[in-house]
């Protein structure tokens, strides 16, 4: 009997992570090889041992740019994506739907729809840059995560400046047919995300309870609804 090929998992972290502490230090990735799944775990651009640009305009293309790194990997996965990674796994699903197949989008909500979502990033950049209010606890916990050690608050500000991505319509994300499951805090400042749920065709959504962005990834509920989304190659 032929054994039918796992479809491997792909886990992009966020803003100032790296796979290996938002995926590995938890033993997310252990969770999911325990299952039977194989993990391809990615850093993207400007984290991790990735390359660190410190340039906006290296960081403009991020979706093209992980379709690239996975060029070698098998020509269907799954995703799971947190953050900067669900914005760039999003990007990724809508140039190449035919590269995956079911989705997790963590830590992003409605405000993908928002044209005018740029204000919060513009603080988030005056921080950076030492220029922003230092009572604004907001902006200073970015400040404080792109100082962590092996983070590169050169890269981290530029990514924050990369050239604006076009705002998202529910409409293309209407011919997507992807199994796709939306997972925010309750807490989470990108909340709510009933609405990009339900602009899937297949989308499903799951709110983690007293849960704030940075703690999404460690969240035992958040772990159960990604396995229960990813347990079956």
């Amino acid at each position: 009997m032929v054994q039918e090929e796992v479809i491997p998992v792909v886990l992009v972290h966020g803003w100032g992570g790296s796979f290996q502490q938002t995926w590995h230090a938890p033993g997310i990735d252990a969770l999911l090889e325990d299952v039977g799944r194989t993990v391809v775990g990615i850093d993207l651009l400007g984290h991790g041992t990735a390359d660190k640009p410190h340039t906006p305009e290296a960081y403009g293309e991020l979706g093209q740019w992980l379709l690239n790194t996975l060029s070698n990997e098998s020509p269907v996965v799954d995703i799971v994506g947190f953050s900067l990674g669900a914005l760039t796994a999003l990007d990724a699903l809508i140039a190449a739907p035919h590269r995956f197949r079911k989705v997790v989008l963590a830590g992003i909500g409605d405000g993908v729809f928002d044209a005018d979502a740029g204000s919060r990033s513009q603080r988030i950049v005056d921080a950076l840059e030492g220029v922003g209010s230092t009572d604004d606890t907001f902006s200073q916990m970015f400040v404080q995560y792109a100082h962590h050690p092996g983070n590169d608050p050169i890269a981290l500000t530029a990514i924050m400046k990369r050239p604006s991505s076009r705002t998202l319509t529910r409409t293309e994300l209407s011919s997507l047919p992807h199994e796709v499951l939306v997972v925010i805090g309750e807490k989470d400042f990108a909340a709510p995300a009933d609405s990009l749920a339900a602009a899937f065709p297949n989308g499903s959504l799951a709110v983690l309870k007293n849960t704030d962005h940075f703690a999404t990834t460690e969240s035992f509920a958040f772990i159960d609804a990604l396995l229960g989304h990813l347990a079956h190659g």
